[in-house]
């Protein structure tokens, strides 16, 4: 049994030492074959590598002799082109030294015309000085003398020419500006189709019969007195049959007693309570007439935005007028002119139209303050307007202030034209001569003037003058001091044309 298993055991042992032997040398030849297939695998990449650097090596010869050629090639190019510049600097150094030769050739023939030059200048002077001493021996005057005549002789030549010439260059720019300021107002006139304003303001009542004057009066006066204090209208019963006439420098009190009146013969019912009942109702309607009457003005030239208290003061110029025109019509037709003439000049339109508009609102309360309607008007709308140009219209259109802008003359312009075109206004025989005579005697104040003559209902005055006193030159002066002094002292309408007359007759008798 034992020996079995040695046996058995030996067996197995020997089994495992040869299955080792076996794997050992089976794993040995399997190494040996694997090294040679990478030998002959190393051996293969040496040879391909020396194969490709011998390529590469062959190329970067190539690449250098390539290199090599064109440097020298390059090299021939820059040598020649160095060549040929030294060939052009030596030409141009050589052209240098002439020119050089040649500009000191033309300075030394300078020199010498300059002292030539210098020569004849020198005789030319003592010839000067020869030719002035003969001329003072022959004019018997010295050369300060003879210099001072000729300036003199000159100066009045100048004056003389300067004279011509500015009277040219003046009737000329007058001729222009004329031409100029007629087409802008002829346009604006003409796109202004105003109806006829020229009204009266009535204050005189129709009565139905005579014998209502004694209703009027009332017991003892008592109703005429009622009638009076509640209006503050003077009302004068006369002999003129079937009216009663209203008096008063307020307009819109004569209004207020005008439409009371009426309605009270009306009505036929006259005594002291309703007097005083109807005259309140009555200042509420006119009260309310004047702000429609202001609003539908402003409305009508496009002024917006006016307030409360201009549009109530601009409605009282509704019972105003000055020389028969209602003001409050002249107003409106003040501001469209305006407006027209903004827009021909290219200036504000709506500051022209408001100018115009508001340019006489100080006539609503002047008879309540002291100053002139411009200077009042002006106060007032710079309390409620804050727009300096409107108050400078305003104040600048009757030429009262120190400076006129823009706004003042066109206002001013505006206001002659709606005052002066025909049919607008009327005025008295009396003021209409004092005009005339006014304007004769400030022609007559002048030194040289003969006579003046006043024409065409004061538009123009022609002077004569005395022609050994006054040149042509004068004449023109003289009108230009005329017009200045017409401008200064009077106050007309549109424009006073001046022409001074100057004749001069030549008398001899055949014997």
């Amino acid at each position: 049994m034992v020996i079995n298993v040695l046996f058995y055991a030996s067996s197995f042992i020997i089994g495992v030492v040869l299955g080792g032997v076996a794997v050992f040398l089976t794993r040995r030849v399997m190494m040996d074959r694997q090294m040679r297939i990478a030998d002959r695998k190393a051996t293969r990449a040496v040879a391909e590598a020396r194969l490709e650097a011998k390529s590469v090596l062959d190329e970067a010869k190539q690449e250098a002799e390539k290199l090599k050629s064109q440097a020298g090639t390059d090299y021939h190019e820059r040598r020649s082109e160095l060549q040929r510049q030294e060939s052009r600097l030596s030409q141009k150094a050589e052209t240098l030294e002439h020119k050089l030769e040649g500009v000191e050739q033309r300075e030394h023939n300078l020199t010498n015309k300059e002292k030539e030059i210098e020569s004849i200048h020198a005789n030319l002077g003592e010839i000067k000085n020869k030719q002035l001493k003969q001329l003072e021996l022959i004019s018997g005057m010295s050369s300060a003398e003879a210099k001072q005549s000729l300036l003199e002789a000159i100066e009045i030549e100048i004056q003389e020419e300067t004279s011509r010439r500015l009277g040219q260059w003046e009737a000329k720019l007058k001729e222009e500006s004329s031409q100029k300021a007629q087409e802008i107002l002829s346009q604006a006139i003409q796109r202004c189709a105003s109806e006829v304003v020229t009204e009266t303001t009535v204050a005189i009542v129709p009565l139905p019969s005579d014998e209502m004057k004694g209703r009027l009066i009332g017991r003892e006066g008592r109703n005429i007195r009622a009638l009076e204090q509640a209006t503050g209208v003077d009302l004068i019963i006369d002999d003129t049959p079937e009216a009663v006439t209203l008096s008063s420098f307020d307009p819109v009190r004569r209004e207020v007693a005008r439409l009371a009146l009426t309605k009270l013969i009306f009505d036929g019912r006259i005594h002291p309570a309703r007097i005083e009942e109807v005259v309140a109702k009555t200042k509420e309607e006119v009260e309310a007439t004047i702000c429609s009457a202001g609003e539908q003005a402003a409305s009508q030239v496009g002024v917006h935005g006016l307030r409360p208290e201009l549009i109530r003061l601009l409605g009282r110029l509704k019972y105003r007028t000055s020389y028969g025109q209602n003001v409050l019509g002249h107003s409106i037709e003040v501001a469209n002119l305006a407006g027209m003439i903004a827009s021909e000049l290219g200036a504000n339109v709506a500051i022209a139209k408001r100018a115009g508009l508001l340019h006489d609102i100080g006539k609503a309360v002047d008879r309540e303050v002291e100053g002139t309607h411009a200077a009042i008007g002006a106060d007032l709308v710079k309390q409620w307007d804050k727009s300096p140009e409107v108050v400078q219209g305003i104040a600048e259109h009757h030429g009262e202030t120190g400076t006129t802008s823009m706004w003042g003359f066109i206002i001013s312009a505006v206001d002659a034209i709606s005052s002066a075109r025909p049919g607008a206004r009327r005025e008295s025989l009396e003021g209409y001569l004092k005009r005339l005579k006014a304007l004769e005697d400030i022609a007559n104040g002048f030194k040289g003037v003969e006579k003046s003559f006043a024409i065409q209902a004061g538009r123009e005055i022609r002077i004569m003058v005395k022609p050994e006193e006054i040149d042509d030159l004068g004449a023109m002066r003289l009108a230009r001091d005329i017009v200045n002094k017409i401008e200064e002292g009077l106050e007309y309408p549109g424009q006073i044309k001046v022409t001074v007359l100057r004749e001069t007759r030549a008398v001899d008798y055949a014997k």
